[in-house]
């Protein structure tokens, strides 16, 4: 999507959740003043809270489509990261407060009025707010902005918060059970303090480093193998620097026998193609291969068949085959997934393995993770 476009909708996101939530606040004041009720009360100053992650929301769409700077020379996409870190805090803050007036509410419980007008008119707020919840999910779903997610949850958060309000007040007028409004407020404050941990770490996540989805990494190996001279691509390596900045690197093995300026172009095409079609920058190194070396392929062939025998899920690349002291080197890399943690065993374990198939070698190993 258009960076114009997914900033534009990213305000008018914050726009309408600003009015929405401005227009809630003020009802649930009223009904809560006039209810007596503490949790009505703060669910009004949660939604003027909200205002201000509506406000946070709207500032980072401005900053992260800021352009390129010589200070920030991969854009400011990354903004919006930070501020879904701000906006989690948010919702920390308001499920402490909740919590610590909804612990006074059941050490010291009051009478709340009921009124069928009040009922209705928190009823409105839930529909107003699953409006909302859908509003922004929507938008997120065509701007992939974590923020916006960030916001549909904190306005289902408020839905639960004013359903168990309603079901309070009932409570408490039917049996006169006065500590329920402060039960389901502290229970409530409980809720919204995990949504806003699934808050924290969807921010906190993208900005440590997360792999690529799987659609884009095979579209890209697509679009590099489809020439007939690329044999293969590995450590494809992507770094995303948020929304449409997007940059790569990747190493495709081409045969050596072809024209070196052949090879160039192809590699050109497959890097404009990339960046045309997926957005994403990107950097290919060629390694080449004697697809006629009959030796390479043996050995080739032989360490497939050993690291197939001990986990099909591991995979090889950059084979060598160097002469030292009248033996034969085996050199190549081993990517394995990161639920295999114990390098040193798994090298152990296919040298031997070589070794004893292949005696005539001297295996060298680096066994490293995969990137995606």
């Amino acid at each position: 999507m258009p960076e114009q476009r997914r900033g534009a909708l990213t305000a008018l996101s914050g726009i309408v959740c600003i009015i929405c939530n401005l227009l809630l606040c003020t009802a649930k004041f009223i009904v809560g003043t006039l209810a007596g009720s503490v949790s009505v009360t703060a669910d009004a100053v949660n939604n003027l809270s909200d205002c201000a992650t509506n406000i946070v929301t709207l500032l980072s769409a401005k900053l992260s489509d800021k352009p390129d700077d010589k200070e920030h020379p991969f854009g400011h996409g990354r903004v919006e990261y930070v501020s879904a870190l701000i906006i989690a805090v948010s919702i920390f803050v308001v499920s402490f407060e909740l919590a610590k007036t909804s612990v006074e509410k059941i050490l010291h419980p009051a009478e709340i009025k009921f009124s069928l007008v009040y009922m209705l008119v928190l009823g409105g707020t839930i529909l107003v707010k699953l409006w909302m919840a859908y509003f922004n999910y929507r938008l997120y779903k065509q701007t992939d902005n974590i923020n916006l997610k960030g916001v549909m949850q904190d306005s289902l958060n408020d839905c639960v918060a004013t359903s168990a309000t309603m079901f309070s007040m009932v409570l408490a007028h039917a049996v006169g059970f006065t500590r329920a409004d402060g039960i389901f407020g502290l229970a409530v404050s409980v809720f919204i303090f995990w949504s806003g941990i699934g808050v924290l770490k969807g921010g906190i996540s993208p900005l440590i480093g997360e792999p690529p989805s799987k659609e884009i990494t095979d579209k890209i190996e697509e679009i590099i193998c489809k020439s007939d001279i690329v044999l293969g691509v590995h450590d494809l390596i992507i770094h995303n620097y948020g929304a449409n900045k997007i940059i790569a690197s990747a190493d495709a093995e081409v045969d050596a026998a072809s024209d070196i300026f052949t090879i160039h172009n192809a590699i050109d095409d497959a890097e404009r193609e990339i960046l045309s079609e997926l957005g994403v920058i990107i950097c290919i190194h060629i390694d080449p291969v004697d697809v006629f070396d009959g030796e390479t392929e043996k050995y080739r062939k032989a360490v497939l068949d050993v690291i197939n025998e001990y986990n099909s899920a591991f995979s090889f690349h950059d084979l060598r085959i160097d002469n030292v002291d009248g033996k034969k080197r085996l050199s190549f890399d081993l990517s394995v997934p990161f639920d295999n943690d114990d390098m040193r065993r798994i090298e152990a374990d296919i040298t031997a393995m070589l070794k004893i198939k292949h005696p005539e070698v001297i295996p060298e190993i680096n066994v490293e993770h995969s990137y995606i």
